[in-house]
């Protein structure tokens, strides 16, 4: 069973378990269950799609040269 399943069996309102043994049992930490996840902003986005670009023209750079790479283009 995924974990998202997993997560939507918790029943908060259940008169024997708590919140914190059903987690337990199911395997699953606490926090996750409270966890709503967010996507990405646009602007993360499209400098990954420039670092992915940049990358595929020079698979070679490090992080370093990635860096100085997109200063160079204004980021």
């Amino acid at each position: 069973m995924n974990v998202g399943r997993r997560r939507a069996i918790v029943d908060a309102s259940h008169p024997q378990l708590s919140i914190v043994r059903q987690c337990a049992l199911l395997q699953i930490s606490r926090s996750g269950r409270y966890y709503q996840p967010v996507g990405e902003s646009e602007p993360t986005l499209a400098l990954m799609r420039l670092i992915d670009e940049a990358f595929l023209d020079c698979p070679y750079y490090g992080s370093r040269q990635m860096t100085r790479h997109l200063h160079r283009l204004g980021h």
